[in-house]
């Protein structure tokens, strides 16, 4: 490994914030699902937990979508909604569906600055009724047009942006938020691992 190799792969770990993570439940198309990783990549989130209760666990993702960002995540795979929910309540007090209702908060007031899972539903249906039972709310992207939802991706890439810019005026990323032990254990993943 070149040394400026070393020093990229530990600065993109330095950035790794482990208080902000996405779950994507029964999302149908891979390609979708490989947009939304190479987004969370980019803002730094190491943790992606996909929900299948209704289709089979996929076996792999659109490569060219995700211009292979899924080897850089920890990616959990989960058949049971509960388990799922009893995982993540673990780490995230606060777990919000992605769903048009009247009780719904903006995006924009959503403190990200504290430790969140995000829950994006399916294409064809969102998020179900079981999920945002167990979730703790729902919020909404402001929308204008006539449409009043966006692809998947696209509401995924514009959540995290906004996390990405609250924690970035927080200075979340000047400093390592991983645990010792799990910054070196994903260090030693990534440098088996072939390109960065």
């Amino acid at each position: 490994m070149t040394p400026q190799r070393e020093m990229r792969l530990k600065k993109v770990l330095e950035k790794r914030q482990n208080d902000l993570t996405v779950v994507l439940e029964n999302v149908f198309d891979p390609h979708n699902i490989s947009a939304v990783m190479r987004t969370c990549d980019a803002v730094g989130i190491q943790e992606i937990h996909i929900l299948n209760t209704k289709i089979s666990i996929h076996k792999k993702w659109g490569a060219r979508s995700s211009s292979s960002a899924a080897k850089w995540l920890t990616i959990h795979q989960h058949t049971d909604a509960t388990e799922c929910f009893d995982e993540l309540r673990i780490k995230y007090p606060l777990i919000l569906t992605t769903h048009l209702s009247s009780d719904a908060v903006s995006l924009y007031d959503i403190d990200f600055t504290k430790p969140i899972a995000l829950v994006f539903g399916n294409e064809h249906d969102g998020v179900s009724e079981e999920i945002r039972r167990l979730a703790d709310g729902n919020f909404v992207i402001p929308q204008v047009g006539m449409i009043r939802s966006l692809n998947i991706s696209v509401a995924c890439a514009v959540s995290l942006y906004e996390a990405f810019r609250q924690k970035q005026a927080a200075e979340h990323y000047s400093k390592t938020k991983l645990q010792e032990s799990e910054f070196q254990k994903l260090w030693k993943m990534w440098r088996n691992n072939q390109e960065i």
